[in-house]
């Protein structure tokens, strides 16, 4: 047997072109970036995601002396989101650097946390990748992971 998968997403060649919500959670995971802590790689990014409730949380990266004990953007957002607005689904997460010539895509271990936390919250959420002025846009963080890691 053999089988497909099809990935659907758009394609911006700069965030200009971006609707207005979507911009605005580009920009604020651009800010973010300047708090980053990447002493070793400087390669800064910052994540920012907007609640149901219309409300944006950012954070950035932060890398470690005892590497591999860093931290990137995307889960860091995620984990402090799970601890203090749960109950708000994330409707759209966008990942941005700095420092890139293109675009930012996650880590597979980000891609998997993203995953856990469309499936904790029942929704998808529109994942926003920028970078040197452009951006992609998946509807689905299952987008990202069409074979992941399912305990249940």
């Amino acid at each position: 047997m053999l089988g497909e998968i099809t990935l659907r997403y758009e394609s911006y060649d700069s965030i200009d072109k971006m609707s207005e919500a979507d911009r605005e959670l580009v920009v604020a995971a651009l800010a973010a970036c300047q708090k980053a802590n990447a002493p070793y790689s400087n390669f800064r990014v910052g994540a920012a995601a907007r609640l149901a409730d219309g409300r944006i949380i950012s954070a950035a990266n932060s890398e470690s002396e005892v590497f591999p004990s860093g931290m990137c953007a995307e889960r860091s957002l995620l984990y402090f989101y799970q601890s203090n607005y749960a109950d708000e689904p994330i409707e759209a997460l966008a990942i941005a650097s700095d420092t890139s010539q293109g675009e930012c895509y996650p880590c597979g271990g980000c891609r998997q946390t993203l995953l856990d936390v469309e499936r904790r919250q029942s929704s998808p959420m529109r994942i926003i990748m920028s970078g040197g002025g452009s951006a992609s846009v998946v509807g689905s963080a299952a987008d990202l992971m069409p074979f992941s890691f399912k305990l249940k």
